[in-house]
């Protein structure tokens, strides 16, 4: 650089900050469970709110439930057991939200009901009564997945989560 009107000289010692922070976000990004945490957080929080709403991930209303149009109610939200039940896990690879419950599945993606033997399904409708059948069709009203909301807002808390590993 002898022919240079000017120059700079950067030593060791001024980019100890920089070189931390860079370990910072390595380190992060190498093991980042509780990013995957935050994420597992927004997804179930979309998920809890998607009972409020009464809309899928997808945007689409979910078809109001014969028990809701009755009463007033909410679809999936008698009682609100299955809004409760979210959960989510998250480790370095992954985040997982779901339920537990054993009628989560039919109402994420919908399905037939069928009497066990021949029998019948025998369930009381509000305002209607008792009624005795062979089957139902449950529709999908799914309540876990990742709209484009959720998308903005996990790539928010990933720009938030680097920035703090570097500070």
């Amino acid at each position: 650089m002898a022919d240079a009107g000017v120059e700079l000289k950067v030593t060791l010692p001024e980019l100890k900050s920089v070189t931390s922070r860079i370990g910072a976000v390595a380190l992060a990004i190498h093991h980042p469970v509780k990013l995957m945490n935050i994420v597992g957080a927004v997804l179930e929080s979309a998920a809890r709110k998607r009972f409020r709403t009464g809309v899928g991930p997808d945007g689409k209303a979910w078809k109001p439930s014969i028990r809701a149009q009755r009463t007033g109610g909410k679809t999936l939200l008698d009682h609100g057991h299955l809004r409760d039940s979210i959960s989510h896990e998250a480790d370095d690879d992954k985040a997982v939200i779901g339920s537990n419950l054993i009628y989560a599945a039919i109402h994420q993606m919908g399905g037939v009901i069928k009497a066990k033997s021949g029998g019948a399904l025998v369930f009381n409708i509000p305002g209607v009564g008792w009624r005795r059948v062979a089957q139902v069709t449950i529709p999908a009203r799914p309540y876990l997945g990742v709209s484009e909301a959720d998308r903005v807002e996990i790539s928010d808390q990933v720009e938030r989560y680097i920035a703090r590993a570097a500070a």
